[in-house]
């Protein structure tokens, strides 16, 4: 049952955020293709396969060490801070702005840069003024600690005593 919530969520959230939206953003609802690639559309897949492979493993982690999903309403039942959440406390949200710049790029869009600029503002503003502190009433201590040893959004390489 977990499995088929976490594929739920992730079809409904990242899923709408990442292909939906873009597609109303770049071609206003209407069916378009590039009608030829060059290098440059094929390195703009470069950050798009990055972020969906971030976004697929936290995913992954959510289910499996925390026992949740993604969504706010099925959140982990356990502090997540293994995979790549030892080097960034929010690498899915990391994950989806990097498949947005990507789809930005491939399709060489200003429009689709906005929302990711706007995407990331909205996601800052709902992981510091929700999200962080439901995760220290949930988590206390444990989630202090690890908020002191792990970056919100730039990657690093963990400390022993961050986790």
């Amino acid at each position: 049952m977990l499995t088929l919530r976490s594929i739920f969520f992730t079809f409904l959230l990242p899923g709408t955020v990442t292909v939906v939206i873009p597609y109303f953003v770049v071609f206003g609802g209407h069916i378009d293709r590039l009608e030829s690639w060059t290098l440059w559309h094929y390195l703009s897949l470069l950050p798009i396969i990055v972020g969906a492979g971030i976004l697929f493993w936290c995913v992954w982690d959510f289910a499996v060490a925390g026992r949740g999903t993604l969504a706010p309403v099925d959140p982990p039942k356990h502090l997540v801070v293994r995979g790549l959440y030892q080097y960034v406390r929010n690498p899915m949200s990391v994950g989806v702005v990097s498949i947005l710049f990507g789809e930005a790029l491939l399709f060489w869009a200003l429009s689709l840069l906005c929302y990711t600029i706007v995407f990331f503002i909205i996601t800052h503003l709902f992981v510091v003024l929700y999200e962080e502190p439901a995760l220290q009433r949930q988590f206390g201590g444990s989630y202090e600690a690890y908020r002191r040893g792990v970056p919100r959004w730039l990657p690093h390489v963990p400390h022993e005593s961050a986790v």
